[in-house]
């Protein structure tokens, strides 16, 4: 295997769900790498945290609600996904997470662990 096939992706989520397209962008491109078995990680801060909380309904806006397909990330060997402590508590919210396999890190791990990937992209 070549060094390219090895390299950690990070896909990191700072928007909240619904304002644009980029929360769909990056599940769409999670979802992709995780049917190549790519070694990707997924990672929220800043109001990108909501779109692991429960209780959010596009259909309140009229647009799909693409954060049911997080459901389906065992299926694609999505399981390193990591949510920034800080930016819960900054925007009042608890653990309360619509998939269980999130990871809470405080600021300092979570910057870590995101520096530990190769490419990050973020959406």
């Amino acid at each position: 295997m070549s060094d390219t096939l090895n390299k950690l992706t990070a896909i990191l989520n700072a928007k909240a769900p619904y304002s644009n397209t980029a929360g769909k962008d990056a599940l769409d491109i999670a979802l992709i790498f995780g049917s190549f078995e790519q070694p990707t990680s997924l990672f929220f801060q800043g109001d990108g945290v909501w779109q692991l909380m429960q209780g959010q309904d596009g259909a309140i806006i009229s647009v799909k609600d693409y954060l049911k397909t997080f459901a389906a990330f065992e299926f694609y060997d999505l399981e390193n996904i990591y949510i920034c402590q800080e930016s819960l508590t900054q925007r009042g919210l608890t653990a309360a997470f619509h998939i269980e396999q999130v990871k809470v890190l405080a600021k300092k791990e979570f910057a870590e662990k995101l520096a530990s990937h190769h490419t990050v992209l973020r959406f």
